[in-house]
């Protein structure tokens, strides 16, 4: 489980997006209406973000296999996120976990609220990342827990309804690990007055997103100054660079800003999956990639301090990162 903050925390009225979609679905709670500069825009989608046959990479040839390897550093390198198709998961698990995932979101309110997230933490039913009464909201509601390694889980906030949810997400763990985030976007009547999820990069080494089939086009990602909507392909799974991976690759990977927009009549769903250090692991760039032409650009840092650096401050850009950064040339 990520670290707990010491001192209480007062974050105010938390609703429940889904509850106040139904009892006033043409209103929008000031806590959750963006200021100007934050409001989303509409998107055009000019570009595309890279897809990875992972197929290529495991069984083909030797001309397909550096092919397929080129783009996918360059992937890294100038993007920080891709798309990956032929990855091997079976379909039908795909869609067992999200059917089980939309299942639980669709549950009474009551019922969900039985696996509270208390603030300060990143597990359970609720709004995570939220540190203030005045703190702007997201139009969603999460389900965290915590997986791979077994330690980290807490029994208490696995749903039994769904009956078949553990099993489900035992079987999906086995092929996806790790800290396991649903997030749920029910429509919105303004979804131009508030964000989803707020521009972030994410803390973790990689992050595997899983978009519900027929869900609306909700993930955005920062390139160029401009907010790219990734266009979803079928049974491709979406794949991103972490702070972590940035700073072992002393910046040669980059983690990008990516926030999640809302529609006026489409929900959305969408499952993540979170590859982080142990919490004791001391990290920082590799030596092999520091040299004249790459100076040093983060200090070392242990990961434990991160990652409560990271689950104790709201979702901001990069902001999460700074604290690693080097300035001035320094060696590693």
């Amino acid at each position: 489980m990520a670290p707990v903050p010491f001192s209480p925390i007062k974050i105010g009225q938390i609703d429940d997006v889904q509850e106040l979609r139904k009892a006033r679905p043409a209103t929008i709670p000031e806590r959750f209406v963006r200021d100007i500069a934050e409001r989303p825009f509409v998107a055009k989608p000019s570009m595309h973000i890279p897809v990875i046959d992972l197929s290529k990479l495991i069984e083909g040839d030797l001309e397909q296999f550096h092919t397929e390897l080129s783009k996918l550093s360059t992937s890294c390198e100038e993007w920080g996120f891709f798309q990956v198709i032929n990855h091997g998961i079976d379909k039908d698990l795909l869609q067992n976990i999200e059917k089980v995932a939309t299942e639980f979101f669709m549950l009474p309110l009551e019922e969900k609220q039985r696996y509270p997230m208390a603030p300060g933490t990143v597990q359970g039913y609720g709004q995570a990342f939220v540190f203030s009464e005045n703190q702007k909201l997201d139009w969603c509601n999460m389900l965290a827990l915590g997986v791979e390694p077994h330690f980290i889980r807490n029994p208490k906030l696995w749903p039994t309804n769904p009956a078949n949810f553990s099993e489900t997400l035992e079987m999906y763990s086995a092929n996806i690990r790790g800290l396991l985030r649903m997030n749920y976007y029910p429509p919105c009547s303004r979804p131009d007055l508030v964000l989803g999820l707020s521009p972030h990069s994410d803390g973790s080494a990689l992050t595997v997103l899983q978009q519900a089939a027929g869900s609306s086009i909700g993930l955005q990602i920062l390139k160029d100054d401009t907010w790219i909507p990734v266009q979803p392909v079928p049974n491709a799974l979406v794949i991103n660079i972490g702070d972590t991976l940035e700073v072992l690759t002393n910046g040669k990977y980059r983690s990008v800003e990516h926030r999640a927009v809302t529609h006026k009549y489409k929900d959305r769903l969408s499952i993540v999956t979170f590859y982080a250090p142990s919490y004791e692991i001391d990290l920082g760039p590799l030596p092999q990639l520091v040299d004249e032409n790459r100076p040093c650009m983060y200090k070392n840092y242990n990961h434990g301090e991160y990652s409560k650096h990271y689950v104790t401050n709201k979702l901001q850009g990069k902001k999460t990162l700074e604290f690693a950064k080097i300035q001035h040339k320094l060696s590693c």
